[in-house]
C-alpha cells in the first residue's frame, strides 16, 4: 500500500492505494481518512500608502510592469495576470506612485491586493 494526500475541492484527504506489479487484477478500495489539517493562513503582504488595486480574478502574477516607486498613468498596464492560460493586463485605475504587494510567480485570489497607488 502507498499513502498519498489528495486535495479535492479545497479539502485534503489521506488515502491508501494498492500498487499492482505482477499484473494481477486485484484492486483495493480507496479509503478516505479524516481531512488533513491545513497549513496556517499566510499573513497579507504589507502594502504602501495609497488606494489598493485588487485582483479581479484568481491567477498567476506573470509580470510586474513597473518597479516599486515608479509613477504610473491611468490606463497603463501595471501587472500581467495569467488565468486559464490567458494573459490579462491589469490596468492602473488612476495615476500615481505604485507600490507592489505581490511578486512575479505568486498565485493570487480574486480580491487580493496586488498593489497600491498613491
Amino acid at each position: 500500500m502507498r499513502k498519498f494526500n489528495i486535495n479535492v475541492n479545497g479539502k485534503s484527504y489521506a488515502v491508501e492505494v494498492e500498487e499492482i506489479t505482477d499484473g494481477a487484477t486485484v484492486s483495493a478500495p480507496v479509503q478516505a481518512a479524516a481531512p488533513v489539517a491545513k497549513a496556517a493562513p499566510v499573513a497579507a503582504a504589507p502594502v504602501g500608502n495609497g488606494k489598493p488595486v485588487k485582483s479581479q480574478m484568481p491567477g498567476l502574477v506573470k509580470k510586474l510592469c513597473f518597479a516599486n516607486g515608479a509613477t504610473v498613468k491611468e490606463g497603463e498596464a501595471i501587472i500581467i495576470l495569467e488565468a486559464m492560460k490567458m494573459d490579462t493586463p491589469i490596468s492602473a485605475p488612476f495615476s500615481g506612485v505604485i507600490t507592489y504587494s505581490t511578486q512575479e510567480g505568486a498565485n493570487v485570489d480574486s480580491g487580493a491586493v496586488l498593489c497600491t497607488i498613491a
